[in-house]
């Protein structure tokens, strides 16, 4: 993304409805919402419509954004982007956890051997599970902790440290296997 500083002048003009101001932001940020959003729910169309719905949610609450509360707009953004996925999940029942007391023992890194393109992992990231994917996404590229995943899914922490581990465990075997596909030329 091209730097765009939001001063409170800008925002300012969002919170009294200033549709070319709306526009300016939704046309700044959409693209990578749609990528965030996208990472949890792996279908277009309805990534598109948990963006539209989040933006629709973010200019009505535009005024609850306090610019020195929090560390960033866009932070504030993503968070309300997430939510939104999310809840959809939630809606069609695709996060549903059941309370796991015991963790399997996994490293907490992903190494393999050879080189796997961005993409190529990106792409591993998404045929996860959905309910490894949400939590793997949540922990390791949002940086959330275990007790706010628990939180926000309303699971137990460690409900999400076992769906993280698989996650992880999972990932790796797929590392693995793709990268012995293009050992042996078979990608």
């Amino acid at each position: 993304m091209k730097p765009l500083i939001f001063d409170e002048q800008l925002i300012e003009k969002c919170r009294s409805g200033d549709r070319k101001a709306q526009r300016a932001l939704v046309a700044y940020f959409s693209r990578p919402m749609f990528l965030h959003c996208y990472r949890y729910l792996k279908d277009k169309s309805d990534t598109e419509e948990v963006v539209s719905d989040g933006f629709v949610k973010i200019f009505q609450h535009i005024t609850d954004f306090e610019y020195r509360d929090k560390p960033s707009f866009e932070g504030w953004i993503r968070r309300i982007m997430i939510n939104e996925a999310l809840g959809f999940l939630r809606k069609r029942k695709k996060l549903m956890y059941v309370d796991e007391k015991e963790q399997e023992l996994i490293p907490e890194q992903l190494s393999v051997d050879g080189s796997l393109a961005a993409e190529d992992i990106y792409q591993l990231i998404l045929s996860l599970p959905v309910k490894y994917r949400t939590v793997f996404n949540m922990y390791v590229i949002e940086g959330y902790t275990h007790q706010e995943i628990a939180e926000i899914l309303e699971i137990t922490e460690s409900t999400s440290r076992s769906q993280l581990a698989r996650a992880r465990k999972m990932l790796q075997e797929l590392m693995v296997k793709t990268n012995e596909r293009y050992d042996t030329g078979r990608v």
